[in-house]
Parts: C-alpha cells; sequence; structure tokens
C-alpha cells in the first residue's frame, strides 16, 4: 500500500515552499503521484494557486508540501529531504 505523506512547513512567506522544493536534487517537481520516482509538490503554488488565503486555510494549507517517496534509495532520499531543510532554515 502507498502513501503521499504531507509536511506543513514553519514558512514566513509561501514562496519559501518553493524556494524548499528548489532545493531537492532527487524529487522531480510534478502534480501526479503515482510513479516509480520521488514527486514533490507545493499546492499553494500550483494545483491550488487559485485558491484564496481562506480557501487554502479549509484544506490545503500555504505551507503544505506533498511528497510521493519513490525507489530511489533511502539514505539519499533522506539526504535530499535534509539539505532542502537546511537550506530554507538559513
Amino acid at each position: 500500500m502507498a502513501a503521499v505523506p504531507s509536511l506543513h512547513l514553519r514558512l514566513k512567506v509561501i514562496a519559501e515552499g518553493k524556494d524548499f522544493i528548489d532545493n531537492l536534487e532527487l524529487f522531480s517537481l510534478l502534480a501526479n503521484v503515482a510513479d516509480v520516482k520521488s514527486l514533490v509538490i507545493h499546492p499553494a503554488t500550483t494545483t491550488h494557486s487559485q485558491c484564496t488565503e481562506e480557501e487554502l486555510l479549509t484544506g490545503i494549507k500555504p505551507n503544505t508540501i506533498r511528497l510521493s517517496i519513490g525507489t530511489e534509495n533511502i539514505d539519499d532520499i533522506i539526504q535530499d529531504l535534509d539539505e532542502a531543510f537546511k537550506a530554507v532554515a538559513e
């Protein structure tokens, strides 16, 4: 059984969600989540970008990041996420 984990980052502005994704090397930015490679999406700036702030608060939040974990080596996935977290924490 597969799952699509969602993260809620501590963001000051929505653009930091995009910054997090831009700092991922292994993950691909795609809206579909059915693949063997790791995928990531920031709904507030992609699939839900037409929503108002109020609408975002009822479901997808401005700081939501969705991940689809692929078949890459788990150590590589963890390292990639760790580096992206470090990059947006600076």
